[in-house]
């Protein structure tokens, strides 16, 4: 019976945890959005400067190809090599589809940590992999700012009619 209570218990801690479950809105849409940075370029290193190593700002981000059609751009930044499953950073809604620079940001919903901002990568060993995920929405969200993860990628992953990605690598020294 101990051991049973046991069991039950490492499996509910595991669960709660949510480690390995996808956390990244599962569309299908054609990847027409071209995404850049001018701090680093497509697979390459991401300047400590945007880091925890550093000032902590999100790097520069513009984007190409928003379909006409768009009502909204959203964009994820997350980390799928994070030590518990894919780790959020950020994710900004309902931006206007016009945008095509990241600016200011008005509209967030909550990271892993729960909370509705960036935070800045901080791996806590070897080099991750972080993508700066664009999506074009057929409309806007309208999700209130602090809106919890799971309903910010359900509601991302329902609307997306375009996509666009850019990853950069960091390794803390």
């Amino acid at each position: 019976m101990r051991l049973l209570t046991l069991t039950t218990a490492i499996l509910l801690l595991a669960t709660a945890c949510g480690g390995g479950e996808p956390k990244e809105p599962a569309t299908t849409a054609p990847a027409e959005i071209t995404v850049t940075s001018t701090a680093f370029r497509e697979g390459g290193a991401i300047p400590s400067k945007y880091t925890c190593d550093g000032i902590g700002a999100a790097p520069p981000l513009a984007w190409t190809g928003t379909p006409s059609d768009a009502k909204a751009i959203a964009l994820v930044v997350d980390d799928p090599d994070a030590p518990n499953g894919t780790f959020t950073h950020w994710i900004v809604l309902d931006l206007p589809p016009t945008t095509t620079v990241l600016t200011e940001v008005d509209h967030q919903a909550n990271n892993s940590e729960g909370k509705p901002e960036y935070t800045p990568f901080c791996p806590p060993s070897g080099t991750h992999h972080y993508r700066f995920n664009v999506y074009a929405l057929s409309q806007a969200t309208n999700l209130a700012d602090g809106s919890s993860l799971d309903e910010a990628l359900k509601a991302i992953d329902s609307t997306t009619i375009a996509r666009g990605r850019l990853t950069g690598v960091y390794r803390r020294q």
